[in-house]
């Protein structure tokens, strides 16, 4: 990652990765967590993304964008610096999901009224006096 973009700090690609290290060290906490207690996590993400792994029924149902829920229904949480994998079950079946952090769009968990967008720019433009 470049630390200056044509002349100018990368202020949004700052503030995105430090937002997606939010919901990273979340996940990671929560794989290793034993008892979430009341958390539950609710992350969209962006199935276009070529790195996306999801069923070809969850991809034709939500083309776009899916939101899935993390409470206490899930397996096999692995989250690594560039995305995680779960394993969730819809209809019964369990199928593997894979997501990269850069496909996630929005996260939040209402337990704690805690939620952060991810992917939008940070602030377009300042009116300011010198």
């Amino acid at each position: 990652m470049s630390e200056i973009n044509d002349g100018q700090f990368d202020f949004d690609n700052w503030v995105q990765d430090a937002v997606r290290g939010v919901l990273r060290r979340t996940l990671e906490t929560l794989a290793t967590s034993k008892e979430p207690g009341e958390h539950h996590f609710y992350i969209n993400f962006r199935t276009t993304d070529p790195n996306v792994s999801v069923p070809g029924f969850l991809r034709a149902q939500y083309p776009e964008e899916i939101t899935i829920v993390l409470q206490h229904q899930f397996e096999g949480l692995y989250v690594d610096d560039s995305g995680f994998e779960v394993t969730l079950s819809f209809s019964g079946q369990r199928h593997r999901l894979v997501v990269p952090f850069a496909a996630v769009t929005s996260f939040a968990d209402p337990s704690v009224n805690f939620g952060l967008q991810i992917g939008h720019q940070t602030i377009n433009a300042l009116d300011v006096e010198t």
